[in-house]
């Protein structure tokens, strides 16, 4: 069971995101998404990283939430500013020191970065100990910093297992 089915979570989540994008629960839109909800988790199996583990499922729920809030929240500023003054805007690119050292963690944090509308990771430092942020309005870099770490690296320490935060020799 386990090599037809390496991913089951993937797998049901693959099909059900296949009859959402449709919104159609047919018969051939559920056989096909069934289908895909099998074949990319084999195809991907050789990629992934088994070693995924989550430490702290309330961090995880906590972060989700934040997340969703923080995206509300920032859809709305980011509207504002837009439709403001342009010279009110203050962008600009900043050097986000990092804490953890947990790949995943770094994956992860890009991405909420970037799925919170006013910033973007731009890219990770070749020794993986900063994210380059673009925000569309941060007057203060050392507040746009404190507020990432805190909101949102420290949950994915807990959540990922790196509550040292230290970094290999």
């Amino acid at each position: 069971m386990k090599r037809l089915f390496p991913a089951p979570v993937m797998t049901a989540l693959v099909a059900l995101i296949w009859l959402a994008l449709n919104n159609s629960v047919s018969v051939g839109n559920v056989l096909f998404g069934a289908f895909l909800g099998v074949v990319i988790p084999l195809a991907t199996a050789p990629f992934r990283d088994s070693g995924v583990r989550i430490r702290d499922w309330g961090a995880l729920l906590r972060l989700t939430g934040r997340v969703g809030i923080d995206i509300v929240k920032s859809s709305v500023t980011v509207a504002r500013q837009v439709l403001g003054r342009e010279a009110a805007l203050e962008s600009r690119f900043v050097w986000v020191p990092l804490t953890t050292t947990e790949p995943h963690a770094i994956v992860a944090l890009a991405g909420i970065i970037t799925l919170t509308p006013g910033t973007l990771t731009a890219t990770v430092s070749d020794d993986r100990r900063y994210l380059l942020v673009h925000a569309l309005h941060a007057p203060d870099s050392a507040g746009l910093i404190a507020d990432i770490k805190t909101q949102y690296e420290a949950p994915l320490m807990a959540i990922f297992g790196d509550a040292e935060g230290g970094r290999a020799a």
